[in-house]
């Protein structure tokens, strides 16, 4: 099967979060299944870019309106992701640093959508299945079915898999122009709420729906700001694929980046080893429990309750837990958690910003991981967590409860229901219990350990799902 998949996104090319881990390894890991698999993501000014060498295989310009903007395809000459990846080149657009961010990002990505179809078009050997990301990517499959000049595309099933609903890529009709030319009276397939919403067009027209998790799937039945009735109309195209893990990256046994490897047999001396080395670091006590935090810092990661709920831990037991917070975001949550600093030196720290290395010593030295979040379509981190023998703290949202049960109930993490301080530092006071309680807590690091979050198993559900589709439409 040749699948192409068109992303924002892929680790370590260009990686902003979740979106960037899952397009960096399931192809990989499709790839390795015996399946020919390609990347389309655009060309950003990123060190990974600027160190591996790229060649041009098709150039032209994309009309976006009234405005042309020349572009290329750059093919990787290795393949150190383990399958093909090719840039779309846009040099006024996309040679930046941030992926996104930017007041064009709308015009950014329709242009990147229509120079990858424009190239694709091109190629003597259309692939099999086309499975798009997100919203960046959400008018691919409206634009395969409608716009006259990429007939060409109309019989190849297209995938949406969504990784977050909050994000739909929502623009006015002033913008219509900017799109191919298309038969009108399919225009209301575009819209969504009087606007063009690229997730909804792309729900509506994609062959085949997936979310990255059942349970994600389950909630935007009924939450998906604004989307509901479009999902529930979609259901039977539908289907939750919990994400996987990459476990030549994410392997306490053999990662570069920790400052001493181990395994189950050695976990204790190991996670020791690390601890020390994060600790010393930020200033933090070895000898107490570790409690981190590890992405944006934003609502929905239910990082607002951040300032509030390590000020009242840390209070209640001073000089008993330390708190380590990694990320960065909405600037009032960052300044908050700065304002902490002067009043629990010692216990408690944080970097504001992103560090791949850093994230994978904190996974290794800390003893709990906090994730409050409100709204978690999968979650990595709890996976990586357990992965490195720390224990997930984590409220049962999305895929949260996908993959943590509460150790009350035999399972390997702490749970909570509600998005609150109270709920935070009740689950701190828990593991606290349970971090004194040394037998319990080995029996339980070691535990989550063993679980198989890889994605062998996971990958073979999309190409199950590939062929559900193509058979359907060879009938």
């Amino acid at each position: 099967m040749d699948i192409f998949h068109i992303a924002a996104e892929c680790y370590p090319v260009a990686k902003v979060g979740g979106l960037g881990d899952v397009v960096g390894a399931l192809p990989k890991y499709q790839f390795s299944a015996g399946h020919l698999v390609s990347l389309v993501m655009p060309c950003y000014d990123t060190k990974f870019i600027a160190e591996n060498e790229f060649e041009c295989v098709h150039n032209g310009y994309v009309k976006l309106g009234n405005f042309n903007f020349p572009f290329n395809v750059l093919k990787g000459k290795t393949t150190p992701l383990g399958f093909e990846l090719y840039l779309v080149e846009i040099p006024e657009l996309f040679d930046r640093k941030e992926v996104y961010g930017y007041e064009d990002d709308i015009e950014r990505f329709l242009s990147f959508q229509i120079a990858t179809l424009d190239w694709i078009i091109s190629l003597n050997k259309v692939p099999n299945i086309i499975n798009c990301h997100d919203h960046h990517t959400g008018l691919i499959p409206f634009m395969m079915l409608y716009a006259n000049k990429y007939e060409k595309l109309r019989n190849i099933p297209s995938v949406i898999t969504i990784h977050n609903s909050i994000y739909q890529g929502q623009f006015g009709f002033d913008k219509l122009y900017y799109l191919p030319e298309f038969d009108l009276s399919k225009v209301t397939i575009l819209e969504w709420d009087n606007r063009i919403n690229s997730l909804a067009a792309a729900i509506k027209c994609a062959w085949a729906v997936t979310t990255v998790s059942p349970n994600y799937l389950n909630e935007i039945n009924y939450s998906a700001y604004g989307l509901e009735s479009l999902f529930n109309l979609v259901r039977n195209k539908s289907k939750g694929i919990l994400n996987g893990i990459d476990i030549e990256v994410w392997n306490p046994a053999e990662d570069r980046m920790l400052a001493a490897n181990y395994s189950v047999k050695n976990l204790g001396k190991g996670k020791q080893a690390n601890k020390e080395a994060l600790c010393k670091q930020f200033d933090l006590d070895p000898t107490q429990p570790l409690f981190s935090f590890i992405g944006r810092l934003l609502d929905e990661k239910g990082a607002d309750l951040l300032p509030h709920a390590a000020a009242l831990a840390l209070s209640e037991n001073y000089m008993e837990i330390n708190i380590l917070v990694l990320g960065s975001g909405n600037t009032e949550i960052e300044s908050q958690l700065s304002h902490l600093l002067a009043g629990f030196k010692g216990n408690y720290n944080l970097y504001i910003g992103y560090n791949e290395e850093l994230a994978h010593l904190i996974y290794a030295g800390s003893d709990f991981l906090l994730m409050p979040s409100r709204v978690e379509p999968c979650g990595l981190n709890q996976m990586y967590a357990l992965k490195y023998g720390t224990i997930p703290i984590v409220r049962r949202t999305g895929g949260l409860k996908d993959t943590v049960v509460d150790f009350g109930d035999g399972g390997n993490g702490i749970c909570h229901d509600q998005a609150s301080i109270t709920d935070v530092c009740y689950s701190i006071q828990r593991a606290v219990i349970l971090y004194n309680d040394k037998k319990k807590l080995n029996d339980i690091r070691k535990s989550g350990m063993k679980i198989d979050h890889s994605w062998e198993s996971v990958c073979q559900e999309y190409i199950q799902l590939y062929n559900l589709i193509l058979n359907k439409n060879e009938s």
